[in-house]
């Protein structure tokens, strides 16, 4: 991790769960983080209990990935006050219940959609824009799923979640199409698709998820596989990383 000390990361969805683990972990790897995220004041609340060292590398942006205009206006400033961006770890994400023949749930439907994949796309983006512009060495980290792989058929706690899958199968492709679209373009930046099983978040907020006998991951085990994808020499580049829990049935 040397080599990214005092360079710029920059995580979506960074003011809980595994976001605020990824950007913890960076914190202490010595790079400078920038949080963005709707619920901003979450980071700030969190910044206050770090350590000084750590708390002084930390800036809370607020940005909804469901809006381009705060994506760029978020990229803009990290472009002017921290000189761009040299890590974007795409970690943004909805989980929501969407049926995909219930009446009445297009907005959920739209929700995950935008959040999931064009979010991630337009985030991707303008971290980019700003990486070329200073032709620099960074990487791109797209947080995927198990379930962008191959959907849990008849794992009825996930039964409800439909367009979920679809959402992470489309992370996979894109993440693939961007390293891709990175080569043509003779660049050094990196591309890298997590895909974890269950992870203890708040968006495992399901009563019955819960209570099943499923095992889960926790946010510092994704936070530790970014540091991992990320520090790799300069000639190797992990395209996938797929982690699950000791005992995962799917």
């Amino acid at each position: 991790m040397d080599r990214w000390k005092n360079r710029v990361a920059v995580v979506t969805g960074a003011s809980a769960g595994i976001g605020w683990a990824i950007a913890q972990a960076l914190l202490k790897s010595d790079m400078i983080v920038v949080g963005l995220a709707r619920r901003v004041e979450k980071i700030e609340q969190q910044k206050a209990t770090l350590a000084a060292n750590l708390a002084s590398r930390l800036h809370a942006y607020k940005c909804d990935v469901n809006d381009e205009r705060d994506i760029v206006a978020a990229f803009k400033w990290i472009d002017s006050e921290l000189k761009g961006a040299d890590v974007l770890v795409n970690n943004a994400g909805v989980l929501k219940d969407t049926l995909l023949t219930a009446p009445g749930n297009t907005d959920k439907i739209k929700d995950v959609i935008n959040t999931n994949i064009t979010g991630l796309i337009l985030c991707a983006r303008e971290a980019y824009q700003s990486m070329k512009r200073r032709q620099v060495d960074g990487h791109i980290v797209n947080m995927n799923s198990v379930v962008g792989h191959s959907v849990p058929i008849g794992v009825d706690t996930l039964s409800t979640y439909n367009v979920y899958p679809a959402t992470k199968y489309a992370v996979t492709a894109i993440t693939e199409t961007l390293r891709i679209e990175l080569l043509n373009d003779n660049s050094k930046v990196k591309v890298t698709s997590i895909s974890p099983g269950a992870v203890r978040t708040e968006i495992f907020n399901d009563p019955d998820l819960i209570a099943s006998n499923i095992p889960f991951l926790v946010p510092e085990d994704i936070a530790n596989s970014v540091l991992h994808v990320i520090s790799t020499p300069k000639h190797v580049e992990i395209k996938e990383l797929t982690i699950k829990p000791l005992g995962e049935r799917f």
